[in-house]
This record gives C-alpha cells, structure tokens and sequence, in this order.
C-alpha cells in the first residue's frame, strides 16, 4: 500500500514522546516481567506494563481517535499493535502479565 504513510513530519514530535514509553515499559516491558530474575523486578515491570496501558487507554479515550497521534495509521501504532496482538494469548499466560486482559481496555482494541 503505498499511499500508506507511517512516517508523519507534523506527529513526530508526538511519536517520540510516546515511543519514549511504549518501547521500554510495553514492548520490552513484558519480556521484563516474563525474564524478571527476581520477584522485585516483576513487580517493578508489571506495575510500569500496566500503568503504561492505562496511560494509554486514557489518551485514546480523550482524544476520541482510533489512533494514537492522529486519524492515521502511523509507525507507533505499528510499534504497539505488535505487542497487543499477542499480549491475552501469549503474555498473559506465559510472561504472566495477567493483571487485565486486553479487552479490558476497550480503546485499545
């Protein structure tokens, strides 16, 4: 799809702040909780995961859009959706991140 543009001149500021949190504390923060060596850094990574998905959840629910830097489609959404989508299946049961489900943040779905 080339008319698909994942790279936004105008929301790149918004994008690197969100990826400032996205990458550390979603995307690597359930291999944090999965790999965690010790109770005190599951705790530590579970706590930030779920704080970061309720960040998240209030800021699409505020800004009413089914993106997060806009009405597109861009690379932080990309970024997010490739944890979500495995996130009940195999997060949940494996990294044991199982303090919500995924439906319970319905405006990350």
């Amino acid at each position: 799809h080339p008319e698909r543009k994942l790279f936004n001149k105008a929301e790149a500021a918004a994008a690197e702040e969100l990826n400032s949190y996205i990458y550390p504390t979603v995307n690597n923060g359930v291999y944090r909780c999965g790999f965690a060596r010790t109770q005190e850094a599951y705790v530590r990574a579970h706590a930030e995961l779920f704080a970061s998905l309720d960040r998240l959840e209030a800021l699409l629910a505020k800004s009413g859009k089914a993106f997060l830097t806009g009405s597109e489609f861009r690379w932080i959404d990309l970024r997010l959706y490739m944890t979500l989508v495995r996130f009940d299946p195999v997060y949940v049961v494996y990294f044991k991140t199982s303090h919500k489900r995924l439906a319970d943040f319905p405006h990350l779905l």
